[in-house]
């Protein structure tokens, strides 16, 4: 069997805590947890989900809505009345 190392590195403390409730839930260990996920990217040499952003807080949609912000409480928005659809 290979020699086993230990691997250090930080989380958030909530992070942390959700992790092992979900861990707990499903019966593993942390560290179990952790192995499965390095065996799997070693095995696949891809991370095994998808990883990706939400486009909803792209830096150029942040300025956009902090600017409407901006517009906002300076009076300069303008709002369109329209009449709820109902399905």
């Amino acid at each position: 069997m290979a020699q086993t190392v230990n691997v250090n590195f930080r989380l958030d403390e909530e992070v942390k805590k959700s992790m092992e409730q979900a861990c707990s839930d499903l019966g593993l260990s942390m560290s179990a947890a952790f192995t499965i996920f390095a065996k799997k990217v070693g095995r696949e040499k891809r991370i095994p989900f998808e990883v990706a952003v939400d486009p909803f807080y792209s830096e150029s949609n942040v300025r956009y809505l902090e600017q409407k912000m901006a517009d906002y409480k300076a009076g300069k928005l303008k709002f369109a009345e329209h009449e709820l659809i109902e399905d």
